[in-house]
């Protein structure tokens, strides 16, 4: 299991309630996809285990230590008490769209007997935002009534979509985007060594997120955001730079580097139009625009990549026309 990193006030406040008796029966973990509240909801899953079970961990920390028996037995998959419910796996690799009423409905059967190794069990929701509608008002009936010694750990990174009567039942923890120290950390320690560039790189385009830093490792962050920005300032003419990388990301191979273009050059975009003014301003928002609506449709429509790609670099190389424009009009 990933270590978690940074969040220090969720996990005070999480140890407050624990050592003072307060543990609610249901708590909803809230922020930005990738800040790691899925990593939390883990690692205080197996604290609430291993308390129950003991021998009880030390009062200042959320994880048990790998040696512990809980925390061996979570790390195999094979601890009775707790129960994860996220999109399933189906054929081919892919995850499903949601998490099925089934999955919730199957927790019936976990509670219908008294916990295995402890007075308690836990449950992960991750992410609450997938449950299928019907899921969710199962859910909801667990919520208001819920088994002895149950203890709930909702994840969500869109809690205003949630069913109001769920949030009513929850306590809620906020996360926050990692700051830069806490995100160095991460990568440093949880993932492979890479040059100092691409840690550079890959810790500024995760924004504050673990996961995407993971999402995106391996993946040539640094040259790959070179090779954008030089079309943003020095555009393309003969479109030479464009059929290149077009065809370098086209392949099936490096489906995973696509993604991450598809999401970078509208962010590039982005951070252009916060440096123009006036009709400059206008005209890099417009290119946001398609950008972000091509990047959109290339997954939902299965858009050909290498026709997406030369067109999303097209919109990127009219961004180093503007200034020139600016200077004829000026």
């Amino acid at each position: 299991m990933t270590a978690l990193v940074g969040h220090e006030e969720a996990v005070a406040s999480l140890l407050r309630a624990m050592a003072g008796g307060r543990g609610h029966h249901a708590w909803l973990l809230t922020g930005p996809r990738g800040v790691g509240k899925g990593t939390f909801a883990r690692a205080a899953a197996a604290r609430l285990l291993a308390d129950a079970a003991g021998p009880p961990v030390a009062p200042d920390r959320l994880e048990p230590p790998h040696e512990h028996p809980v925390a061996a037995l979570i790390a195999a998959g094979s601890h009775p008490d707790l129960r994860v419910l996220e999109r399933p796996e189906k054929d081919g690799g892919e995850l499903a769209r949601s998490i099925g009423v089934d999955q919730v409905r199957s927790l019936g059967r976990m509670f219908a007997t008294t916990p295995a190794l402890s007075f308690r069990r836990v449950v992960i929701v991750d992410a609450a935002d997938d449950l299928e509608r019907e899921g969710a008002n199962s859910l909801l009936k667990n919520l208001e009534e819920p088994p002895a010694g149950t203890v709930f750990l909702l994840v969500s990174h869109r809690p205003g979509g949630l069913l109001p009567t769920i949030l009513s039942r929850c306590r809620s923890l906020r996360f926050r985007p990692l700051g830069e120290a806490d995100m160095r950390r991460f990568v440093e320690r949880e993932l492979p060594p890479m040059p100092d560039a691409e840690r550079d790189a890959l810790v500024a385009l995760a924004e504050g997120a673990p996961g995407a830093a993971t999402r995106y490792a391996g993946l040539g962050v640094a040259e790959l955001d070179r090779e954008l920005r030089a079309l943003t300032v020095e555009g393309d003419p003969a479109n030479a730079r464009r059929a290149a990388l077009a065809a370098q990301l086209a392949p099936k191979k490096v489906q995973p580097r696509y993604e991450l273009f598809l999401e970078r050059a509208p962010r590039l975009i982005a951070e252009a139009a916060r440096e123009r003014r006036g009709e400059a301003l206008a005209s890099a928002l417009r290119l946001w625009e398609a950008a972000r609506d091509l990047s959109g449709s290339a997954a939902r429509l299965s858009l050909d990549p290498q026709t997406t790609v030369f067109e999303m670099t097209g919109l990127l190389a009219a961004l180093a026309l503007e200034p020139a424009e600016q200077r004829r009009h000026g």
